[in-house]
């Protein structure tokens, strides 16, 4: 299966020269939130920089990238719903401009992954995540993982990756462990209601959906006296109309019902835990509060005001985070 690719929109003359316009005016700027390697221009030219796909055991394929030295250390990213591996551009120019191999997959129904109609829950984003790793003889890594895909890491290092011996530390960012569902023994969880609520918007509206989640709450947006910046939401909105809408709806009830309270205790390697205090998706009492007691080896860092989107809109403070915790 080879990656998707769209038709561009026919533009005028006259929009042509407007959007020529706006984009020299630019260069007399700062670059946007998310430049995470700072002024200076980093070296990217060392070891390979390939794509490709991998075909997992019930034959899927998916789709992924892998940037860097092949005898470098490897820093996987493991993306959040709906989006793809290109929600972590800022971390793999980041980590990849400092020596280490960069990989990251777009999961199962999401990105250029192939969109079949089952497989979207915890398991098989973790076995899918397997196969990546046993296709590129990743040991030794550092897994990363936003969101839902601080899930599918969670999952991944308790199941496959510890077992296996190619894990040497895990970070888990704004990531939905244990639970995120309301439940009697989870009082601080989010109602099923609101989750309800998501699979309406998605079946009724999808591309709406995915333009008013970004330009709202996930970035903390809708705040007040906060910068609003237009190219993020329409990436996020990119990344999102890319995917499968069944992979989406199904990935619902799997980021939001699924215990990974098992997932967190067997971890042993060292676990790193940030989270927004102002997360509006992923509320910090349920989720970081939560999963760093459960973690033999874990340590919480939180952040004043930062938002659900912090990895990008806050990615300089995140990488550097991330780095000395690598490195230490």
């Amino acid at each position: 299966m080879s990656p998707i690719s769209t038709a561009g929109v026919p533009l005028t003359r006259r929009d042509a020269l407007i959007t020529a316009s706006a984009l020299a005016a630019n260069f007399a700027f700062p670059l946007g939130p998310a430049n995470a390697a700072g002024p200076a221009i980093p070296d990217l030219s060392e070891g390979e920089q390939i794509m490709g796909f991998v075909t997992t055991k019930d034959d899927v394929q998916i789709f992924y990238k892998d940037w860097g030295p092949r005898d470098a250390r490897p820093v996987v990213f493991h993306h959040g719903w709906p989006l793809s591996s290109d929600d972590w551009d800022a971390q793999m120019l980041f980590f990849l401009s400092k020596g280490y191999r960069v990989v990251a997959h777009d999961r199962r129904g999401h990105g250029r992954s192939e969109q079949v109609a089952e497989g979207h829950d915890i398991d098989h984003y973790a076995a899918d995540a397997f196969a990546v790793a046993e296709a590129l003889d990743l040991k030794n890594a550092v897994h990363i993982g936003h969101s839902t895909g601080g899930g599918e890491v969670a999952r991944y290092v308790a199941k496959f990756g510890e077992p296996a011996g190619r894990v040497a530390k895990v970070v888990l960012v704004a990531a939905i462990p244990p639970l995120m569902l309301k439940t009697a023994d989870n009082p601080e969880g989010t109602p099923k209601e609101v989750f309800d609520g998501f699979r309406t918007a998605l079946t009724s509206n999808r591309a709406q959906f995915f333009r008013d989640v970004p330009s709202g709450p996930f970035y903390g947006f809708n705040r007040e006296g906060a910068t609003v910046h237009e190219g993020v939401i329409q990436n996020w909105w990119r990344q999102g109309m890319m995917g499968s809408a069944k992979a989406h709806y199904d990935g619902i009830k799997a980021f939001s019902e699924t215990d990974q309270t098992k997932d967190l205790k067997a971890i042993t390697v060292p676990t790193l835990v940030l989270h927004g205090e102002d997360d509006q998706v992923v509320p910090i009492a349920a989720a970081a509060l939560k999963a760093v007691k459960l973690l033999s080896n874990g340590t919480l860092k939180t952040y004043p005001g930062f938002s659900h989107g912090m990895l990008t809109v806050n990615a300089d403070v995140l990488n550097e985070d991330i780095l000395a915790f690598i490195e230490n």
